[in-house]
């Protein structure tokens, strides 16, 4: 073999592995997107969707527009009044955004979170049984907590290329969608998507299956406490683990929050932080939608499409994250 050919073959094989977290080819993508919807489609998925880097809908779906119902009268009263709202045809991402997708973003722009600027975020920390804890101590603000360290310091991405993106805030995932040509979905979109014109889930246990399995990521057991984890997952889950939606959607519900374009409005049963992490307390709440592996059914009970949240816009958490949307 030729010299020449021979330094070819190492830096594309170098190429090849530097680019796990950032750009890479279609052959070392699996599965596609497609073929999400298990536990072991999802386990192997390298997080980067088929034609990421090439294509411009690379794992996305386009949904047909229509008209929608938003809220519930069946939830919390910031879910009412039930409004009534038309949503022109859009595409959006078929899972929330990915470490992996995250990672390829950062290293093409060079992008640093406000996380890491400030040097902290907020992490989940569950109590010790029987430890008697105050309402949201169960929240801590950690120095050294950012998306390539969602749980603090001495967490990092290995092996969770195919997570869902946390620690990043409104204007960090405003950032990443710009840089694709995309945007961060409105809150009509959102829930049109998520409710595949249907009523959405109902207020009591979660969603589940017609056999009552959990047919999301959510908390089962008593919060904060014990996560039974019959999901399959205590923590954040790989994107893609449970049946995608009519639509063809994975992980509206639970996992994680997801940002939108929309500032809060309305009344409020607050449940989040509440921590100062906020540079600018001025500003509108933002609002996120879809709760989060931290949802149970004895607190939040937001595993729901109709459920919305206020969220300070520039406070990253270990339970938040995002997808991202483009017009028709």
């Amino acid at each position: 073999m030729k010299t020449t050919t021979v330094l070819a073959v190492l830096v594309a094989t170098v190429l090849a592995a530097a680019g796990a977290m950032a750009m890479v080819s279609d052959s070392v993508q699996a599965p596609p997107t497609d073929a999400l919807g298990s536990e072991r489609a999802c386990r192997v998925y390298s997080g980067l969707p088929p034609g990421w880097g090439k294509e411009r809908y690379a794992g996305m779906i386009r949904v047909e527009g229509g008209r929608v119902t938003l809220g519930s009268t069946e939830g919390y009263a910031e879910e009412r009044p039930l409004r009534e709202a038309t949503v022109e045809s859009f595409w959006i991402d078929r899972t929330e955004v990915t470490n992996a997708q995250f990672a390829s973003f950062a290293h093409s722009t060079g992008y640093v979170t406000e996380a890491e600027r400030r040097g902290r975020g907020i992490v989940f920390r569950k109590p010790l049984p029987r430890e008697e804890v105050a309402y949201g101590s169960w929240w801590h603000e950690v120095q050294g907590a950012d998306w390539r360290h969602p749980d603090g310091p001495g967490s990092d991405l290995r092996g969770r290329e195919n997570e869902p993106v946390v620690q990043v805030t409104r204007a960090d995932a405003e950032a990443y969608a710009q840089w694709l040509g995309h945007r961060l979905p409105t809150e009509a979109q959102w829930e049109y998507a998520a409710k595949a014109h249907g009523r959405g889930e109902r207020i009591e246990r979660g969603p589940r299956s017609q056999t009552g399995r959990p047919g999301a990521n959510f908390w089962q057991g008593i919060f904060p406490y014990i996560d039974t984890a019959e999901d399959g997952h205590a923590g954040r889950a790989p994107v893609g683990c449970y049946a995608a939606n009519g639509f063809g959607v994975f992980d509206l519900i639970g996992n994680v929050w997801e940002w939108t374009a929309d500032d809060w409005s309305g009344r409020a049963q607050f449940h989040g932080a509440g921590f100062g992490v906020s540079a600018s307390e001025s500003r509108a709440p933002g609002l996120i939608k879809g709760g989060s592996f931290l949802c149970s059914a004895d607190f939040c009970v937001r595993y729901r499409a109709s459920a919305r949240q206020p969220q300070e816009p520039d406070m990253p958490t270990a339970h938040s994250g995002f997808r991202t949307v483009m017009a028709h």
